[in-house]
């Protein structure tokens, strides 16, 4: 310490002091992989599309709670929970949900949650839209 000091006080007074500032920020991002057989329930297809019926959905969903995803509609994308109900994220007017064939990323917000009306999906080609609102999906009766 003693020869720290030294050294300040022994360089020249003519040099001028240059102050720096850094600022390190932290971006955390989830990605949701598309239905898998064996992990979640299996997806369904296209041609099923009519076993599921929309009913009034939340404005959010946990994010902790979404296991995968299916695409079945062309403007929406499937969500699986952990406790295998499905809810259909709508996607904004002119959004493709093709794009999201191979999963898609969120960044998270302070709550937790994936909210209709603030956040949006992020295809791994670049794409992405925001999510216009929350279904939940059932089993169509016969």
């Amino acid at each position: 310490m003693f020869h720290s000091m030294m050294l300040l006080l022994a360089a020249p007074a003519a040099q001028s002091v240059e102050w720096a500032q850094l600022t390190i920020e932290r971006r955390v991002i989830v990605r949701v992989p598309m239905a898998s057989k064996g992990k979640v329930p299996p997806p369904v297809s296209p041609d099923t599309a009519k076993d599921w019926d929309e009913k009034k959905g939340p404005r959010c969903i946990a994010l902790r709670s979404i296991r995968a995803a299916s695409i079945i509609v062309l403007n929406g994308v499937d969500l699986i929970l952990a406790d295998q109900h499905r809810y259909r994220a709508r996607l904004e007017k002119g959004c493709d949900s093709a794009g999201f064939y191979s999963g898609f990323y969120v960044e998270p917000h302070a709550d937790g949650s994936l909210c209709s009306g603030r956040d949006e999906l992020q295809a791994r080609s670049g794409m992405s839209c925001a999510i216009d609102s929350f279904r939940r999906l059932v089993a169509a009766d016969d």
